[in-house]
């Protein structure tokens, strides 16, 4: 197996592969919902101002969708881990919704749940609560014009202009009370987006997750489930033990899905995960597992990705997207690694070496001489010869 030096503190170390690991397949059903939060790739070589513009590869975006698929996992379109609001705007997400779809549609048994928020509204100190009902209302009737399911994000113009629990309430029953189809809630916590912090109208999260459940029960027809992603496994499973029957929860815990997927004797949760994008092949290999009842074998293989996805989701955790695409290029889904908003330099070169171990130890560098000679070619770039 190849060999690289990688910083390591203030020098470097010696460095040698592992012999990639290969993860069972299987097809769905599977035992549990698994979406996985796509990224988007960038168009390094269109002209641009590469921190304020929007040039998105969509031959190489939509291949990596149909990548997924392939494995058996859903697609999170537009969500927080494709740059929304961090990059990706609006008009930018209409536009990657419209293309998964048609793209999902060539794919038999294709799953697909895109995000509908508030972002292409400003949280200005104006903003009102019926301002936030029109933007969401906006968003929710582009994505069902289209065909698609919907993703309801948390907004950061509703968490700034919001005076309590009540005006969250209030949008979201009305929210609720119009979709076709039942949606996915999403809570995204503060450590994702700081904007965010005092979401349902209280800091403290146990008192949040109070409105939180009072609206998903007084609407529980229309709510498919919730994902929360406060990385906190005792918070999820408080609020998972409460939810109404029929409404999943969908795992956002990058630090503990594993456990949190295979469930205990009161119950599991389902899963929508950023980390899903990295680590695609082992969650395949981990469902295909469980769906044969080998619970030791789906925790063989999901174990060793949980250190690589904490290292991707340290503080500041909203910077996680760059190793997503990181890994991504690694592994050969893209010929570059760069970002929408120059994204890629928001963690070290130490922090992606660190990275470059933890996915050799969890057995995804499926090509492990393609990713020498990238980490090699990036090594260069920071000064490490």
């Amino acid at each position: 197996m190849p060999s690289i030096d990688l910083p390591k503190g203030t020098g470097v170390e010696r460095f040698t592969l592992s012999e990639p690991r290969v993860f069972p397949k299987a097809r769905p059903p599977f035992p549990r919902m698994a979406l996985a939060a796509a990224h988007v790739v960038a168009d390094p070589l269109a002209e641009q101002d590469p921190w304020l513009d929007i040039k998105v590869d969509w031959d190489r975006t939509i291949a990596f969708r149909r990548h997924l698929w392939s494995l058996g996992l859903g697609v999170a379109e537009a969500m927080d881990t494709a740059q929304r609001g961090m990059g990706l705007d609006w008009a930018g997400a209409q536009e990657l919704v419209r293309r998964s779809l048609d793209a999902m549609r060539d794919v038999p048994g294709a799953v697909m749940a895109s995000g509908a928020g508030t972002d292409h509204l400003a949280p200005e100190p104006d903003v009102t609560v019926d301002d936030v009902i029109r933007a969401y209302e906006e968003q929710c009737a582009a994505i069902e014009a289209m065909g698609g399911r919907i993703i309801l994000m948390a907004s950061r113009a509703l968490a700034k202009a919001a005076r309590g629990p009540a005006d969250y309430e209030r949008v979201y029953a009305r929210i609720l009370s119009q979709v076709r189809e039942p949606v996915i809630i999403h809570w995204l916590g503060e450590m994702f987006d700081p904007a965010l912090e005092g979401y349902w109208g209280a800091g403290e999260h146990y008192k949040a997750m109070e409105t939180a459940l009072a609206v998903i029960t007084s609407h529980a027809a229309k709510v498919d489930g919730v994902k929360i992603s406060l990385l906190d496994k005792e918070k999820e499973i408080a609020m998972r033990r409460r939810l109404p029957p029929g409404v999943r929860m969908y795992t956002g815990d990058d630090f503990n899905y594993a456990e949190l997927i295979a469930g205990d004797a009161e119950g599991h949760s389902d899963a929508l995960l950023g980390i899903f994008d990295p680590i695609a092949p082992a969650v395949g290999g981990a469902l295909a597992a469980l769906s044969a009842g080998d619970l030791a074998g789906f925790h063989g293989i999901l174990a060793p990705t949980v250190p690589l996805s904490r290292h991707i989701f340290r503080a500041p955790t909203r910077f996680y997207k760059t190793g997503v695409v990181f890994m991504a290029w690694l592994a050969g889904h893209q010929d570059h690694f760069t970002m929408l908003g120059g994204q890629q330099s928001a963690r070290s070169i130490g922090h992606l070496a660190e990275l470059f171990r933890l996915a050799d130890a969890a057995g995804l560098l499926q090509d492990p001489d393609l990713a020498v000679a990238r980490m090699r070619a990036l090594l260069a770039v920071h000064g490490v010869a």
